[in-house]
């Protein structure tokens, strides 16, 4: 059970706020609170997996000691927010103070930033702000498109290089080659057993994003899509920008199918036209890979995504993501595409599996908001004993309100939905 500082954010029936009564009581609270104290008698009283808020109330609680501890803890005050973890709001978007340096490094490389850069009245202590506004020496270094290729493609230098120019400038006098070997050994520690990468470039091959999935709970914002090979095509890209507003998402996309992998297979092309070893089996695959993005360009079933809160009429026909729906729903085109070979079952064209499920979700839906021709999937609908439905399930004669995820709509239907849908209006 976790305690932290409420700053006014929406919460859940997860959550119990504690309010004190009095303003000059909330330290002696905070330090009980953060102490594991709080937890502990909590759970003398109630050993349920979620407690009943009325036994918070219940704890023994003595202000006088515990005011006495926030005086040692919190001499001037109870502190401002702040954060060194990359998956958090508050962090400050500076790689060398990051739980995670690689990863934040190889986000900013992308060109993510933070919201605590965005936003100056964001409420945070002192060090993380004086952080944030430091942030701008790094801007220069990130990519331009959102799309950077681990071997060199374009006339771009590989990713390696640019991350190392990266942590250079971020660490300042600090970075060396043993401090690269450092953040390597730490990855290592922390996802591999201790078994470390034997350079940069084998950990952005091999490790990197299976370590991001996990960092980021399996919502990875930075895609990693090859096709199946080590010494192949493999790019780092922005999900933030492939899922872009205004038809942004498929320019993106366009821009990796026909002008990155493009320069790679007339690179791979070249050398086979000199018998360069390897050549063929790297072509054969990038071609391959190429046809997996058409796909999902095109979007027709098993490349389609499928949102089931959104009517018939507004499906994406094609790669038309909103960013809104969320990368569960969104990654699934990548995860449906097929490689020739190489690639981890279930992963798709994405370098490793991130752990995403489109199973039913709980609870109902409502009826009312819900007419079969807008939503055939909340009538009758039960892909799982019945796999005809999952693909272009018109609805039963019953409404259910049933949470699907992994259904497919060719792209016609969604067509001739959005015609009646303008014909209506």
């Amino acid at each position: 059970m976790n305690a932290t500082l409420m700053t006014g954010e929406v919460f859940g029936d997860h959550v119990a706020p504690l309010l004190p009564k009095k303003e000059e009581h909330l330290p002696a609270i905070w330090a009980f609170a953060q102490s594991g104290e709080l937890a502990h008698q909590v759970r003398l009283l109630d050993k349920q997996v979620k407690i009943a808020v009325g036994s918070l109330l219940k704890v023994p609680f003595s202000l006088s000691r515990w005011l006495q501890v926030a005086d040692e803890d919190f001499p001037n005050g109870l502190p401002e927010p702040e954060s060194d973890d990359p998956t958090q709001w508050l962090f400050h978007g500076r790689p060398e103070e990051s739980t995670a340096p690689l990863q934040a490094a190889l986000a900013r490389l992308l060109g993510y930033r933070w919201p605590a850069e965005l936003d100056d009245q964001m409420r945070l202590s002192k060090r993380p702000r004086a952080l944030v506004e430091r942030c701008d020496e790094l801007l220069k270094f990130a990519d331009e498109d959102g799309i950077v290729c681990i071997w060199p493609v374009r006339g771009e230098a590989s990713v390696a290089d640019r991350l190392r120019t990266l942590l250079a400038a971020a660490f300042g006098d600090a970075w060396s080659a043993s401090k690269e070997r450092e953040l390597l050994q730490a990855a290592a520690d922390e996802f591999n057993k201790g078994k470390v990468a034997r350079s940069l470039d084998e950990w952005l091959v091999e490790r990197f994003f299976e370590e991001h999935c996990k960092v980021f709970h399996h919502r990875p914002f930075i895609w990693h899509i090859w096709d199946g090979r080590a010494d192949g095509f493999n790019a780092l890209v922005n999900y933030h920008r492939l899922a872009g507003p205004d038809g942004e998402g498929r320019r993106t996309l366009e821009s990796l199918t026909f002008s990155y992998l493009g320069d790679w297979i007339e690179r791979q092309r070249a050398d086979q036209r000199q018998d360069k070893e390897g050549a063929d089996a790297r072509l054969a695959a990038a071609l391959d890979l190429q046809e997996q993005l058409k796909k999902i360009l095109a979007g027709e079933p098993p490349y389609d995504i499928f949102v089931r809160w959104k009517p018939l009429h507004k499906q994406p026909i094609g790669w038309e993501p909103d960013i809104n729906d969320g990368v569960r729903l969104n990654i699934r085109p990548f995860m449906s595409a097929s490689l020739r070979k190489g690639g981890k079952k279930g992963a798709g064209i994405l370098r490793t599996k991130p752990n995403t499920k489109w199973k039913k979700d709980r609870g109902k839906e409502p009826e009312s908001l819900r007419p079969k021709a807008d939503f055939p999937w909340f009538w009758s609908c039960d892909p799982e004993k019945r796999p005809e439905h999952r693909q272009d399930f018109q609805g039963g004669t019953k409404f259910d309100g049933n949470r699907w995820n992994d259904l497919h709509y060719p792209n016609e239907v969604k067509h001739a939905a959005r015609e009646r849908q303008a014909q209506e209006e």
